[in-house]
């Protein structure tokens, strides 16, 4: 019995499904000025002394304060600072002055505010007699650029006036298909970063999935010239990396009705049924004993939808009902290494080799990426596939806990408030097992009370009943979907 995908079983009622990156956020370092020895070196190598970093830093700020001044003339805008942090939403001033302007192309707005940011502090080791500069957390002048792109949507670009001159730029996946869809003549209807309707899914999918990073990377270096000056004047190019990505799965339904029919209730099985080794299956991780990082579920509600989150250290898979009538699955990712994948690996002696390693961080690993948070969230389509089964409940139950028998020897059914045969469910339905399976070993580590034969014979038995399967010639078993449906 194979697993029935909510995509499948609602497949009248579905519109289509979407798979895109939702927020990108990327930042931009200067090498080799954004660490600290590096930062020494370069004042060395520039003949100025580590305590003069200051005099160094000084007209650099100058030169991008009369660079925002100037652009902003030019555009016919004023900067606008935001004394307070909770003035206001930056996302709602941007939202009210497009109403006004419209969304061609172009500057939009800036905003400025004195924000914190990484800086140095010049520093003298008396122990050593080594001068060389420190890594402080300081606070300077943020400019906030934003710009209508072509291609790209709504983005901005946030420039601090104070070394090593870290970037942070912010685009938004859906916007960028939005344009796609516009140039292909699709129609589609969308609200916030989602889209209601599209006339061609399939065609969308594809336009999500052809992301030119040249492209994206010649955009970034182009806008870092506009807007950050600095760049031209010290000669040197910016590092672009991947600070933070979402990738969204949006089901979108042609009403309401049907999908809170049963959204409420897979909301209620989840906040029970995900445990932590389910959220590491989830995204393709073992969960060691060891693990110290942050770990679990959270339940809250939105203005957007009914949300639950799950967490793994740097990342998080949330589920939630957008307006009620699109079920969005999304991850984001705060640290793209988490991931491991299949690339080559340069060596310290030179050589390379293809093997699995650690994604890297920089904007090439935006479609890798991609492909990898996809099958993140088809497992956990799968998974909470299997919670809302509400067809075929009553055969699936008889067919749990009936006597079953096999070249005439019975074995008796699994009763479901029995609390022997509920703990064994808790423990074949563990996150652990769903990757690697499980042994009579194995097994007897979690039901320490039986021996070899015994755990021999309950792998028969569940064998028998359709719950698990063996793989191959070794004695290695899995749950097949009838059983994690069963068991879930």
């Amino acid at each position: 019995m194979t697993t029935t995908l909510i995509t499948e079983r609602y497949a009248s009622e579905i519109l289509g499904v979407l798979h895109c990156y939702d927020r990108i956020v990327i930042s931009g370092n200067l090498q080799p000025l954004c660490y600290a020895k590096g930062m020494t070196s370069y004042l060395y190598s520039q003949g100025i002394l580590i305590f003069d970093y200051t005099k160094f830093a000084e007209p650099l700020r100058d030169e991008i304060r009369r660079s925002a001044e100037s652009v902003a003339q030019a555009a016919g805008i004023g900067i606008e600072f935001i004394s307070k942090s909770g003035d206001f939403r930056k996302e709602d001033r941007i939202q009210e002055i497009l109403k006004e302007r419209g969304n061609h192309p172009g500057l939009v707005h800036i905003l400025s505010a004195m924000e914190g940011c990484p800086a140095y502090k010049p520093w003298h080791d008396k122990s050593s007699g080594k001068t060389y500069v420190k890594t402080i957390q300081g606070k300077c002048l943020h400019y906030y650029f934003y710009f209508m792109d072509e291609e790209l949507g709504l983005c901005y670009l946030r420039v601090p006036t104070w070394c090593p001159f870290r970037l942070q730029f912010y685009c938004n996946g859906h916007n960028r298909l939005a344009s796609q869809l516009k140039a292909a003549g699709i129609a589609f209807e969308q609200a916030d970063n989602a889209f209601l309707t599209i006339a061609d899914f399939d065609q969308a999918n594809r336009l999500s999935e052809t992301f030119d990073i040249e492209a994206l990377h010649t955009k970034l270096n182009g806008y870092a010239t506009r807007y950050c000056p600095v760049v031209q004047t010290l000669q040197m190019t910016y590092n672009w990396t991947i600070m933070q990505a979402e990738f969204a799965t949006d089901i979108a339904f042609r009403s309401k009705a049907t999908l809170q029919r049963f959204y409420p209730h897979l909301l209620e099985t989840l906040i029970q049924a995900v445990k932590p080794a389910d959220i590491a299956t989830f995204l393709g991780r073992k969960l060691n004993g060891n693990y110290q990082d942050e770990m679990g579920n959270r339940f809250t509600r939105r203005w957007l939808g009914t949300r639950i989150k799950h967490t793994m250290g740097s990342v998080s898979i949330k589920m939630y009902d957008k307006f009620e009538i699109v079920l969005r699955i999304e991850t984001t990712v705060n640290d793209v290494s988490f991931f491991d994948h299949y690339r080559e690996v340069t060596h310290k002696d030179g050589t390379t080799s293809t093997e699995y390693a650690s994604m890297k961080k920089t904007i090439y690993s935006l479609p890798p990426l991609a492909e990898m948070l996809r099958a993140v969230h088809h497992r956990y389509l799968k998974f909470i596939s299997d919670i809302d089964t509400p067809d075929g409940g009553a055969d699936n139950l008889r067919r749990l806990t009936e006597t079953q028998t096999v070249n005439d020897r019975r074995y008796k059914g699994f009763q479901l408030l029995s609390e022997e045969d509920s703990s064994l469910f808790r423990t074949l339905v563990s996150g652990e097992f769903t990757i690697n399976g499980f042994s009579n070993r194995r097994l007897r580590q979690h039901l320490g009370h039986l021996n070899s034969g015994q755990v021999t014979r309950l792998l028969k038995r569940l064998h028998v009943h359709g719950l698990i399967k063996r793989v191959g010639k070794k004695y290695r078993y899995y749950l097949t979907d009838f059983g994690r449906q069963a068991i879930i």
